[in-house]
């Protein structure tokens, strides 16, 4: 099924795909991705009988655009995320990760007063562990105040790669 013709009301595009940190569950809307989780993460979909492969555009962009991720060969994603996903605090927490540049990390603390929240930092970092576009939404570069690797639904290990990964690919 393609992304032209599926509509509001539709089933998911969806599918998995191995990435050098694991299997990564994706799916797609008519409207743009909605999920990438590593498999088995906090607040991750079942996706025991999701296919191996998708003919979805949405999905195929995304995963080539992973491919160039991993092979140091991109730092932004182009892939459309759908806009319907989480509330309207979690859009812009959201929203102000996308900011954080490859290779950089910021504070929880920094996030919120970046959205205009300097007390919301609980907040923040419930919306951030809620993040269903996990590396192209790079919760990943959120760190505790003391800098600290702190809280991140595919595990610390991952995240310790995924900044590693884009440090390496900024020098």
């Amino acid at each position: 099924m393609n992304s032209a013709a599926r509509t509001a009301g539709d089933a998911f595009a969806r599918c998995r795909w191995r990435s050098p940190l694991g299997t990564i569950l994706l799916e797609a809307s008519a409207r743009g991705l909605r999920g990438v989780w590593f498999e088995g993460q906090k607040h991750g979909p079942d996706a025991s009988h999701w296919p191996s492969r998708s003919s979805d555009p949405v999905i195929r962009q995304a995963i080539e655009e992973l491919r160039e991720y991993f092979a140091g060969q991109r730092q932004i994603f182009d892939t459309p995320i759908d806009s319907t996903l989480g509330t309207e605090f979690q859009r812009a927490v959201w929203k102000a990760l996308r900011r954080i540049p490859s290779g950089r990390t910021t504070t929880y603390g920094e996030l919120a007063r970046r959205i205009g929240r300097p007390t919301a930092v609980r907040a923040v970092a419930s919306a951030i562990g809620r993040n269903p576009v996990s590396i192209m939404v790079p919760c990943h570069r959120i760190i505790g105040s003391d800098g600290s690797l702190t809280g991140y639904a595919g595990g610390l290990e991952r995240k310790a790669s995924l900044l590693s990964l884009e440090q390496s690919a900024r020098q």
